[in-house]
Formats: C-alpha cells, sequence, structure tokens
C-alpha cells in the first residue's frame, strides 16, 4: 500500500516539479488528509495544467498536487474522495452578484421567462386570485427583449387585472419597474410629479406618467413595501448561499450590501448555514463606509472592506449615460447617478480609510468619467479599485483601464442578452466597444467575471460559455457584434478563478489549485475546456468544495 511517507515524498516531488517549494517528507506533519483523484484536474496553473490528484490537509489547504500515485490507499491515513471521472477546477468565483437578491428571487415572484406583456398581464391576474384589496403584489425579473408587443409594460396593462391591489414589477436589471396606478396613487405619483435626480418618471406623449419608473424614480415606491426583518434576510441569504454552492460556485463578490446584513451573514457563517466565501461590498452610506474601513463582522470565509456605489443606471432601461444620444431615443443620453464633484471626494475618503472601491458604469460616458477622476486623483494601480460592468467603452478609453491598474468586473451574459436590443440602443457603431473582454485584456486589465444576478440566472456554466461563445443560448450571434471580443477557454476559466481572487486581494489564498491555497473546488461532469462549445450548458455540478469540505454533492442531493 502506499504508506503516508511515500504520499508525502510523492506530493514532494509534484510540488517542487512546479515550481514550488515543500518540505521534505520526513517534517511533513502527521494530520489526516483528504485526496480528490479519479479525475481531470485541472489546476488553473499554466505550469502543471493538469494534475492527477490533490492532497488536502485538515486546515482546508492543498498539501500538494501529486502525479500519478498508486491507487492501493491506507485508509487509515486519508479520506480518499472518487471524483468518477468527473472534472475539478479551482473554485468558480462569482465577481459580481448580489447574494440577497438571488435569495429574495426564489422566495417571491419570479418573472423570469416572462416572453410577452399578455404573459405578464396573465400572471399578475393569477397571482391576485384571493388575494384582499390593497394588499401590495410585488415581484421581479420580466425582460422585454424579444416580446411581441415590442415595448415596456405600463400601468394600463396592469391595471386592467389589478385594479385595486397596488402591483410593483422590478424589471430583471433592477434599474427599472413598471406599477399601476394603484400603486402610484398610494405614492402619491401624479402627472406633475418632478423626476427626482437620477431618475425619470416616464411619461407618454400626453405628458401622463405610464407607470415606468427608472433608477432613482423607484425610491418612490419604496415605502409601500413591507422592508423585510432580520429572519427574513437570514433567510434569503441562507437561500441564496444553497442555490449557489449547488451550482458549483464557491464564492460570491457580494455588491450592494446593506450594513445590517453583515451582522447576519456573521452568524449564519457560526452556525454552518453560509458555505459561501463572501467578499462584501457595502452600500455608499457613512454607516457602510465605517463598517468597511473597521473591517467589522469578518470570518475566515468573509472580507468586509469595500464600498460599491452607482454611476449611472442600465443599458436596457436607457439609464445608461452615453456620450452621444441613445440611437433608439435621441432624446436621452441615461442617467448621472453621482457628480464628478462628489466621486472625486468619494475617492479621497475611500483612499484615506484604506476602503476597496467598486464603482457601477456602463456608460461609455459613466465609464470615461471614472477613468478622468480617477487619473486626476493620482491613484496607483495599487489599489485595484473596480469598475462593476465595464460595459461600454469608448474604444480609446480602453487600453486607459488596464494602465490604471483598474480592475474590469464583467459579466459575459450581460453580452448575449443585450445583443437583442443593444444594437437599437447605441447603433452598430458603439458596439466597438462593448462587452470589449479580448481588448481589455490584452491591453493590460484584469478582467474579473461575474453574474449580476439576480439579473441574470447565475449560473458559471452559461457565464463560462457566454465568455468563449459570445452567442446567445441559442447559438444566435448579432450583427457587428465583434466575435473577436470572445475568449479562449484558459482566458474564460481565469475570469472565475485567478482574476476573481486578484480582485479581492485573494490571489495567495485562492484561484489556483497549488500547494499551500485555500482547498476550493468546483467539479462539473463535463470538461469544459475541450467540449464544443453549445455542450457547455449541458454540465452539471458534481460537487462543490469550499475549504476542503464538500458543500454540495449532487450523489446525495438528488434524493432530497
Amino acid at each position: 500500500m502506499l504508506r503516508f511517507a511515500s504520499l508525502a515524498l510523492a506530493l514532494t516531488l509534484a510540488a517542487c516539479g512546479a515550481g514550488q517549494s515543500a518540505e521534505p517528507a520526513d517534517t511533513v506533519p502527521a494530520q489526516k488528509l483528504t485526496v480528490f483523484t479519479g479525475g481531470t484536474i485541472y489546476t488553473g496553473n499554466p505550469d502543471l495544467p493538469t494534475v492527477d490528484a490533490v492532497v488536502v490537509g485538515e486546515d482546508g489547504r492543498i498539501v500538494g498536487t501529486a502525479p500519478p500515485l498508486s491507487e492501493d490507499w491506507d485508509e487509515a491515513e486519508i479520506d480518499l474522495v472518487d471524483l468518477k471521472g468527473s472534472f475539478m477546477y479551482p473554485g468558480f468565483t462569482d465577481s459580481h452578484a448580489h447574494l440577497m437578491g438571488i435569495g429574495q428571487r426564489e422566495l417571491n415572484l419570479s418573472l423570469e421567462g416572462t416572453a410577452s406583456i399578455a404573459e405578464l398581464v396573465t400572471r399578475i391576474e393569477s397571482e391576485l386570485v384571493g388575494m384582499e384589496p390593497g394588499v401590495l403584489l410585488f415581484g421581479r425579473g420580466w425582460i422585454e427583449t424579444g416580446w411581441p408587443e415590442g415595448r415596456m409594460p405600463s400601468a394600463a396593462d396592469l391595471d386592467a387585472v389589478s385594479p385595486d391591489n397596488p402591483v410593483i414589477l422590478t424589471r430583471a436589471d433592477g434599474h427599472a419597474m413598471v406599477v399601476n396606478t394603484a400603486a402610484m396613487e398610494a405614492a402619491g405619483i401624479t402627472d406633475e410629479t418632478e423626476s427626482p435626480d437620477g431618475g425619470a418618471i416616464e411619461r407618454d406623449a400626453d405628458g401622463h406618467a405610464t407607470g415606468m419608473l427608472i433608477d432613482n424614480a423607484m425610491g418612490l415606491v419604496a415605502p409601500l413595501r413591507t422592508k423585510p426583518d432580520a429572519a427574513d434576510k437570514a433567510r434569503a441569504l441562507e437561500t441564496g448561499a444553497k442555490v449557489y454552492v449547488s451550482r458549483g460556485w464557491t464564492g460570491v463578490q457580494n455588491m450592494s450590501v446593506g450594513p445590517d446584513e453583515a451582522p447576519i451573514m456573521l452568524e449564519l457563517a457560526g452556525e454552518g448555514k453560509m458555505p459561501l466565501r463572501l467578499w462584501n461590498a457595502f452600500d455608499a452610506t457613512e454607516e457602510g463606509m465605517a463598517l468597511a474601513a473597521a473591517r467589522e463582522y469578518e470570518a475566515p470565509t468573509i472580507t468586509n472592506n469595500a464600498i460599491k456605489l452607482y454611476m449611472d443606471g442600465a443599458l436596457g432601461s436607457r439609464g445608461a449615460q452615453l456620450i452621444k444620444p441613445y440611437s433608439d431615443r435621441p432624446d436621452t443620453s441615461g442617467l448621472s447617478l453621482i457628480t464628478d464633484e462628489d466621486l472625486a471626494d468619494f475617492m479621497k475618503r475611500a483612499d484615506e480609510s484604506g476602503i476597496q472601491v467598486a464603482i457601477h458604469a456602463i456608460g461609455d460616458l459613466a465609464n470615461q468619467r471614472i477613468l478622468d477622476i480617477y487619473e486626476a486623483g493620482g491613484y496607483p494601480p495599487e489599489k485595484r479599485w473596480r469598475i462593476e460592468h465595464t460595459q461600454i467603452l469608448a474604444p480609446t478609453d480602453i487600453a486607459r483601464v488596464g494602465a490604471l491598474g483598474l480592475i474590469a468586473s464583467m459579466q459575459p451574459s450581460h453580452a448575449i442578452g443585450d445583443l437583442h436590443f443593444a444594437p437599437s440602443r447605441l447603433g452598430i457603431d458603439r458596439l466597438a466597444g462593448a462587452y470589449a473582454w479580448k481588448a481589455l485584456i490584452d491591453d493590460g486589465a484584469v478582467v474579473a467575471g461575474g453574474s449580476d444576478a439576480p439579473v441574470e440566472v447565475g449560473s458559471p456554466l452559461i457565464e463560462f460559455y457566454a465568455a468563449v461563445a459570445r452567442k446567445d443560448l441559442k447559438g444566435f450571434e448579432g450583427e457587428g457584434w465583434h466575435p473577436e471580443q470572445k475568449l479562449t477557454r484558459e482566458q474564460a476559466l481565469a475570469l472565475f478563478t485567478s482574476s476573481a481572487a486578484y480582485a479581492a486581494f485573494q490571489e495567495d489564498d485562492l484561484g489556483t489549485i497549488e500547494a499551500g491555497k485555500l482547498a476550493d473546488f468546483t467539479v462539473f461532469d463535463i470538461d469544459l475546456m475541450t467540449v464544443p462549445e453549445a455542450e457547455i450548458l449541458d454540465a452539471k455540478t458534481v460537487m462543490t468544495v469550499v475549504g476542503g469540505k464538500i458543500v454540495y454533492d449532487a450523489s446525495s442531493a438528488e434524493g432530497q
């Protein structure tokens, strides 16, 4: 049998072969080891792309990787995890998601997949059956792309089935909503109500409010919703985490987090109910700034040192701030949600407090303003401040992202969803700087990959597919969609592993399968690195491992 000493020697040789330091075999501490083997293991390390075994210590860190070893293991010395021919990767991290929203999507009315205004109205009518008059109905997830009506829904559409119940339905992107007349009346919105700064009350040709509220205008109806209490938030966070580990995610860079969520996440982690690693970017409030500066409520799996703020809205709802007007709405160039002066002041305060900054920017003007203000402030690349989405760039600004050391936090699924409406919003010419993953990487930027769930599904497989195919889920590729921006399999893997780790200052612990790093692994039943691109979407999660512990196992989950 392969005894402990020979296993240690094999690990020593493997580590040395990969350019890693290793202790002599006789100095390896006597501890119970876990060995993952029996499949293809992609390390994410170009010097040693695949290995046959990964050995994990009791502390949840990788002891080493090994070349072919005897299968005659001594079970008294190791726990053997047989991958059964599946494919292991460094743990996939979603570099931009909203964990609370992911959980709430599971617990509330989801409008994902609604195919028309007619279907939307029918679903609302069904939900209202038996509901007392005056009770609010809330839902999220509709998107009008491809609807036969060719327009956004309106209050008039909803009024036909909900005259007595306020209805609030948030668009998938979270930057727009449609409300019915009952909701507008309850919130005091009239045709004369002025749009707030950074928001818009959409109106028809006669000046009547249509029921569409964009960005900051959504706050006008916020008082109508019962605020979730701590128990509600805990339930949503726990639900979201369970969903995410079942999909193969080992970590989430969690955006727009309310400061009150921090103690809840810490408590869940202590109770073993938060299996994900969390890197939290808090709302840009005074409380959020103080929490991030003090790094309160942290744990080995929770990092709290970042703040999230917004430059503009979303492209689909025409809130993204553009240099030139929208091609399909020349009367608007989008919305600015913060002034240059306030952003410069915020950057200065964050720098002084040692806070990492993440800034939402979709439109080319919003991105350009960040680049200009960051450059004027003289901030060094070591800050690793992030532009969340980096979605549309003036071509001349692409090289500036990497040159300034800013992280481009991008979501490949946005490109394959937006291809159905972005050409009309932007025009063909502006697509040259849209979703420019390859150009950004070639010019030296670090691109971290995420999903923006619950805006998108939140599947690592969809995100990986989108990055390498740059086609929608049916294989459609639109005119002027710049296929040269698609990524190689290796680049796509890096988006969710090594680059995601770098974007969170975690590259010493995460991102590759190497000795000394944390044992976070994602296991699928399909080889993402070699199968035809369309087959990527057919993959199933086999196992999710965080800190050496199996937090999701498909074989045991099937009967649940």
